[in-house]
């Protein structure tokens, strides 16, 4: 079954509680969905909502793939671009035009880089022994020659790769390194 609504809720609401399978819209259903469709998404979570007639508008676009959207269709799209994409949104597809992907890629690689940067262990997270040592082992030198330099004893300087390699979730002396560079936090000694 498909719905075409109008910009009054209650409408959408109709046809979401008939068993729609994709409900076809424009802008007014957009402004609508925050309020309606996506927090009750998981009641109507079968129905998918194809937008229609819109303009080629990067943030309008972000803002209806948040808001839970299936389908994407420009003004400029023909009739049978409509029906290919309802029936492509009924199979479990979602449509977005070409030039709009683009948009989306680097929404995404945005959204993964600010996900690691807070997943990832700050220099704070590191004491500034720890971070000392780290720096020597980027330098290349061996935990004894580590221990010697610091005055600590060889099993102190193990002790502490140890618990640098737990923190910054690496398996090596050099991916640990690594780890720091990429935060910008390997100290220089």
């Amino acid at each position: 079954m498909v719905g075409h609504g109008s910009s009054e809720e209650e409408n959408y609401l109709e046809f979401l509680k008939n068993n729609c399978d994709v409900l076809v819209g424009d802008c007014f259903v957009l402004n609508s969905l925050p309020a309606s469709f996506s927090e009750r998404n998981r009641e109507f979570a079968e129905t998918k909502i194809a937008l229609l007639g819109m303009k080629c508008d990067e943030e309008k676009f972000l803002e209806a793939v948040r808001s839970g959207i299936s389908g994407y269709l420009l003004q400029d799209a023909s009739g049978a671009d409509v029906i290919a994409a309802v029936r492509a949104i009924y199979r479990g597809e979602t449509v977005c035009p070409p030039q709009l992907c683009g948009a989306l890629f680097n929404f995404v690689v945005e959204a993964s880089k600010k996900l690691s940067l807070q997943n990832s262990p700050s220099k704070t997270d590191l004491t500034l022994r720890q971070q000392q040592l780290v720096a020597l082992v980027a330098k290349g030198l061996t935990n004894k020659e580590i221990a010697s330099q610091l005055n600590l004893s060889e099993f102190t300087v193990r002790n502490h790769i140890h618990r640098i390699l737990k923190r910054l979730d690496a398996e090596t002396r050099n991916q640990a390194v690594e780890a720091m560079r990429a935060q910008g936090c390997l100290l220089t000694v």
